[in-house]
């Protein structure tokens, strides 16, 4: 998978700050969600949180594309290039673009489309899946096709193909004439839209 500038071996997902199983998103810090991010239902500490902090193992596949995604919405990017398999590429995670990408990104949820296999008793499995998130005011979808193995009794992510999607920004479209939304009084056009 790509996105951010990674090589493809990890799911990014975006996030915000956790604090004792506490989640802020959208920026909006007086909001508080104790329900786990990735929409099971069940508390975050009944949910991810054990599996993100090592106590208990991910029964099935998508148990862990579950806790995988729980990571970045609390910036568990240890968790999350832990439970890759290691060997080749492994090495090409680049943990800053995962670490910012967590942290400056808007979580709107994830969705499970698909499982095979990928079961208790399977060495293997596949998990597809979506994730909604918004980065720099642009609304997307990552969609993607994962593949899991289990080994040693873990079960790790070990590859993913990415389904493309459009790209929708969320509000309206910053004229270049107009004021830049930073606030320097400056033209968007001479101040954050110079690239």
């Amino acid at each position: 998978m790509t996105n951010g500038g990674t090589d493809g071996r990890i799911f990014m997902a975006a996030a915000r700050i956790a604090n004792g199983g506490r989640f802020w998103y959208s920026g909006a810090m007086s909001e508080t969600i104790e329900s786990c991010p990735c929409g099971s239902g069940k508390k975050y500490a009944d949910c991810c949180e054990p599996i993100i902090n090592g106590t208990a193992k991910a029964a099935t596949a998508e148990a862990l594309m579950r806790a995988r995604y729980s990571a970045y919405v609390t910036g568990g990017i240890d968790f999350i290039i832990n439970s890759c398999e290691k060997g080749e590429g492994i090495e090409d995670i680049d943990r800053k673009a995962t670490e910012d990408w967590s942290r400056n990104s808007t979580w709107h949820g994830l969705s499970i489309l698909n499982t095979e296999k990928g079961g208790e008793s399977d060495d293997e499995g596949v998990v597809e899946f979506t994730a909604a998130y918004t980065l720099k005011q642009m609304r997307d979808v990552h969609h993607e096709v994962a593949a899991f193995k289990k080994i040693n009794g873990d079960w790790k992510y070990v590859s993913g193909t990415l389904i493309t999607t459009t790209v929708k920004r969320e509000g309206r479209k910053i004229g270049r004439n107009e004021p830049c939304p930073c606030g320097s009084g400056k033209k968007y056009k001479q101040c954050c839209g110079r690239n």
